[in-house]
C-alpha cells in the first residue's frame, strides 16, 4: 500500500498542531508572509514548532523574503524545512538554503487554465530548473500569492516529471482522492499539502475536516492503483 505523505500548512494555533498530530500528519507549514491572513511571526512559529513530536516537521513559508529573515525564522525553529513561495530564482533558493544547512520546497505556481493561445505549463523544465529542491509543490496561480483554496487542471500536467511532487491548491476531503489518482504516477512521488480544504475559517483549522482529509487520503492509498 502507498503511504502518502500529508503536510497541513498555515496553522496559528496550539489547539491545531496537536489535532493535526493526533490526525498523523507528516509536516505542519507555518506561514512567515505578514500578508497572509495565516502569517505568524517567526517567534509563534517557534512555540507552535516546539509542541511537534519527533519525526513531524516543521515547513516555514516564505515569499521573496530577504536571507536575513528567514535564518532569524531558521534559528526559531530548528531543523524545519524552507517552501519557498514567490519569484525566488532557483539560485537564490540554493543560496539560501545552502548557507542555513536547510532542505527545502519550491512551489509551482500553475494557472488555473492555460490562457488562449498559450502553452501549458511546462512543470518537466520548472522541476529542471529547481533541481536541488526537495520536492515542487504544485499550487494554483492566483491573484497574489498561495492558491487561494483554488485547484487547478490537474490534466494539464505532464505525465513523467523528474521530481518529488506535492500537490497543494484547494484540496479537501471530497477531492483528495482524485487529485492523488490524477497524479501519483507523474512524478517520483507524491505527497498533498492542505490548508483552507481543513478549516472553518483563514488560520483557523477544524478538528473533524482534518481527521476527514487524513481519512480520505488514507482511503486513497489502499485503492489499487
Amino acid at each position: 500500500m502507498n503511504r502518502t505523505r500529508i503536510k497541513i500548512c498555515g496553522l496559528t494555533r496550539e489547539q491545531d498542531i496537536a489535532v493535526a498530530v493526533a490526525a498523523g500528519v507528516d509536516a505542519i507549514g507555518f506561514v512567515i508572509y505578514a500578508k497572509s491572513p495565516r502569517a505568524v511571526t517567526a517567534e509563534r512559529a517557534g512555540e507552535l514548532a516546539r509542541l511537534l513530536p519527533a519525526f513531524v516537521t516543521p515547513v516555514l513559508l516564505f515569499v521573496n523574503e530577504t536571507t536575513e529573515a528567514i535564518a532569524h525564522a531558521c534559528a526559531q525553529v530548528p531543523g524545519a524545512w524552507l517552501q519557498f513561495h514567490g519569484d525566488e530564482t532557483p539560485e537564490a533558493c540554493r543560496h539560501i538554503a545552502q548557507s542555513l544547512g536547510r532542505r527545502w520546497l519550491r512551489a509551482a505556481r500553475i494557472p488555473l487554465e492555460p490562457a488562449a493561445g498559450e502553452p501549458a505549463f511546462d512543470l518537466v523544465k520548472y522541476a529542471q530548473d529547481y533541481s536541488d529542491a526537495q520536492a515542487v509543490l504544485l499550487d494554483a496561480h492566483v491573484d497574489g500569492y498561495g492558491g487561494g483554496g483554488k485547484t487547478f487542471n490537474w490534466s494539464q500536467l505532464p505525465p513523467n516529471v523528474n521530481a518529488h511532487l506535492v500537490l497543494s491548491g484547494g484540496l479537501n476531503a471530497a477531492n483528495v482522492t482524485d487529485g492523488l489518482r490524477a497524479l501519483r504516477d507523474r512524478g517520483l512521488s507524491l505527497a498533498v499539502d492542505v490548508s483552507s480544504g481543513v478549516e472553518s475559517a483563514k488560520g483557523i483549522k477544524d478538528a473533524a475536516k482534518i481527521h476527514e482529509f487524513v481519512r480520505a487520503v488514507r482511503q486513497a492509498d489502499a485503492l489499487p492503483l
